[in-house]
């Protein structure tokens, strides 16, 4: 029985535009990868400070509340007019305790501050990245209709969505 041989037309000349674009397509691939990469860690960071700041804001309610019912154990050393010694030391810790916790509640109030703002930062820089990887795949998947349909516009349309989705990465960095 013969053996069926299958011809393709131009089975032996390369393609030289198909390398490019393989390279190209490869390229791209590798700029998705970290950009991906960047982009998880960021919003990881993101999550992380945004936890953190919480915490703190909680911590600082909490020291509040402290706050307050020390003026509320005064108001009450007063209302009921008790003039003794041992009433006036009362009201000298109430005082003592309200510096401290006034003190420690402002610290905490900017800690919490600082990381909302980096929670907000890192939020920025996410968002360029997930633009940025957004455009690289739009890139990598232009550049590979080129294998389909032999059009060199899908490889430059993806070479230039490639590039600008870079650049955006690259000004994540900047944030």
């Amino acid at each position: 029985m013969p053996e069926l041989e299958i011809h393709h037309e131009n089975e032996s000349a390369s393609d030289p535009t198909g390398k490019k674009v393989g390279v190209l397509a490869a390229l791209l691939a590798v700029a998705l990868a970290i950009v991906t990469i960047a982009s998880h860690r960021t919003h990881t960071a993101a999550i992380m400070h945004k936890s953190g700041a919480n915490d703190a804001w909680a911590h600082y309610q909490a020291t509040r509340l402290k706050f307050h019912n020390l003026e509320l154990g005064e108001s009450l050393v007063k209302v009921f007019g008790a003039k003794n010694e041992q009433a006036g030391r009362m009201l000298a810790d109430y005082a003592a305790e309200k510096t401290r916790y006034a003190a420690q509640s402002d610290q905490i109030q900017r800690e919490a501050e600082s990381a909302d703002k980096a929670a907000e930062a890192d939020e920025h820089r996410a968002l360029r990245y997930d633009i940025g990887e957004g455009l690289l795949e739009i890139g990598l998947v232009l550049s590979s209709l080129y294998f389909i349909a032999r059009r060199m516009m899908f490889p430059l349309a993806g070479g230039l969505a490639g590039a600008l989705g870079a650049a955006v990465a690259v000004t994540g960095l900047m944030v």
